[in-house]
């Protein structure tokens, strides 16, 4: 009888295990993921996108990328990667959507080099805002 109570005790045991496995595995998977999207060159232009995963429980109203992209010859260049215009309609990334961060090149300026000029990029800054308006309150992780 014995031996049946610490039999049962671990199955409970490794229940309870896989149970808070399952809960420590949720929270790592909340939050927005945003990974290198596919370049093109336009007008002789290199054009970088990002591909953004909204894992986090929140909807995203805004999110804009500015990325550093050093060049062959040694320059570096800014550009802003942004969900949707600033003052323009909105373009909501809801949870568990995905949506692309891109150049509005109406508004900003051309890269000026193509794509295989480019050697390096880091992020330089990031801003999320909720639906509301408001910072957002999950993480945002970037792989330029």
């Amino acid at each position: 009888m014995k031996a049946a109570f610490v039999a049962l005790g671990l199955v409970f045991g490794s229940a309870a295990a896989f149970a808070a496995n399952g809960i420590t595995a949720a929270f790592a998977a909340n939050g927005i993921d945003v990974k290198r999207g596919g370049d093109a060159n336009i007008y002789g232009n290199c054009v970088p996108s990002l591909v953004v995963e909204n894992k986090s429980g929140e909807t995203i109203g805004y999110l804009q990328v500015d990325v550093v992209l050093a060049l062959n010859d040694g320059r570096e260049r800014t550009i802003e990667l942004a969900s949707a215009y600033r003052d323009g309609a909105p373009f909501p990334i809801a949870p568990g959507a995905t949506a692309t961060l891109k150049q509005h090149l109406d508004l900003s300026r051309a890269l000026g080099v193509p794509c295989g000029e480019v050697k390096e990029r880091k992020v330089s800054r990031t801003i999320c805002e909720t639906a509301r308006g408001t910072a957002c309150a999950s993480s945002v992780s970037v792989k330029p």
